[in-house]
C-alpha cells in the first residue's frame, strides 16, 4: 500500500517547509527592520567591493529585497535568489532582479559572481547538507571572490524554532564560533569574523528568547584557482 508523506515531516532541512514559513511570511506583509550593525556590516561590505573593483554581487537567500536595494543604490549589479516565490515577487516589486532557486543548486555558470551576500540563510542548513552549499557558493563565485555570511550563533544543535507558532516552524542549525571557523575554513580563507549580541528576549533574534545567541559575521575569500 502506498503510504502518503506528510511534507511537514520529511527531513528538517525540507526546503519546502521553509519556503511554506516565508511565503506565508511574505503574505502577512510582515518585514522585520534590519539590524544596525547589519547594516553596517553591509555597507563596509560595499566599500569593500568598491575598493576591490567588484561591480556584481548575487545574494543568496535575498527575502523581499532589503539588501538589494542598497547594492543597487550603491551602483553594485544586483541577482537575488531565494526559495519563497512570495519573497521573490515582493523583491521584483522592488525592480530587483530576483528569482526563485534553492541554494543547493543555484542556476548560474560556475565562476560568474565576483562577490556573494548571504545573511541569515545558511542557518537554514543542516550539518548534513552545508558542505555541500559552501562548495555551491563558491562554485558561482569567481576565483579569490568574497563571500559575505550572517550567521545566529548557537551550540551546535539542529532544532525547530520554538517562536514559530505555526506549522511549518522553521529549522534551525545554530553552530558555535569554532564550528563556524573550522566549516567554513575547508572552503576558503575566513579573512574576518565577528561576533555581536542582538538584544534580549524577542529582539534577540529567533527562538523570542528562548535561545542564547549572538550573531556570527564572516567574510570567506574564494580559492585563488578554482576547485575541482
Amino acid at each position: 500500500m502506498n503510504s502518503v508523506v506528510d511534507p511537514w515531516t520529511e527531513e528538517p532541512g525540507s526546503e519546502q517547509r521553509l519556503a511554506e514559513f516565508y511565503n506565508r511570511l511574505a503574505a502577512s506583509g510582515i518585514d522585520d527592520p534590519m539590524d544596525p550593525r547589519r547594516a553596517e556590516q553591509r555597507e563596509r561590505f560595499i566599500s569593500t567591493l568598491k575598493a576591490e573593483g567588484r561591480h556584481d554581487v548575487l545574494d543568496v537567500g535575498c527575502g523581499t529585497g532589503i539588501d538589494g536595494l542598497k547594492f543597487v543604490q550603491a551602483g553594485i549589479h544586483y541577482t537575488g535568489v531565494d526559495l519563497a516565490e512570495g519573497n521573490v515577487r515582493l523583491a521584483r516589486a522592488k525592480g530587483l532582479d530576483v528569482s526563485v532557486a534553492s541554494a543547493r543548486r543555484l542556476p548560474f555558470p560556475n565562476g560568474v559572481f565576483p562577490a556573494v551576500w548571504c545573511m541569515s540563510t545558511l542557518v537554514h542548513i543542516p550539518d548534513s547538507d552545508v558542505d555541500g552549499v559552501l562548495r555551491e557558493l563558491v562554485r558561482v563565485s569567481a576565483p579569490g571572490s568574497p563571500i559575505a555570511v550572517g550567521l545566529w550563533s548557537g551550540g551546535d544543535e539542529e532544532l525547530f524554532n520554538p517562536a514559530d507558532d505555526v506549522e511549518p516552524r522553521r529549522f534551525f542549525s545554530r553552530r558555535t564560533d569554532g564550528t563556524v571557523r573550522d566549516v567554513f575554513g575547508r572552503h576558503g580563507v575566513i579573512e574576518e569574523f565577528i561576533t555581536w549580541p542582538e538584544g534580549e528576549g524577542p529582539e534577540s533574534g529567533p527562538g523570542a528568547g528562548a535561545w542564547t545567541q549572538h550573531y556570527q559575521f564572516l567574510i570567506l575569500r574564494t580559492p585563488s584557482s578554482p576547485t575541482r
